[in-house]
């Protein structure tokens, strides 16, 4: 699936955070882990980049597989302001 300028920002937002899977934007935007890391890497400051890897790698939250089986949810339902 192809994504536009807007899509790449919500992929980025979606990317940064903690309770939203890879498996989530796949689902949305057909990008696997490897994509979206890709993308982070080609649209982030080589920084930031470095900070993103470091907080995603191993973390639980950011793949399906390694999450509770309780979390069924891929965000907290405050998390978002209201538009």
């Amino acid at each position: 699936m192809s994504s536009g300028a807007g899509d790449h920002s919500r992929i980025i937002e979606m990317a940064w955070e903690d309770r939203t899977p890879f498996e989530a934007i796949e689902r949305l935007y057909g990008l696997n882990e490897q994509a979206v890391i890709e993308l982070m890497r080609r649209e982030l400051k080589a920084g930031s980049f470095r900070l993103w890897r470091a907080r995603v790698s191993g973390r639980k939250s950011k793949h399906q597989a390694l999450r509770d089986p309780r979390i069924e949810r891929g965000y907290c339902k405050t998390q978002y302001k209201h538009r």
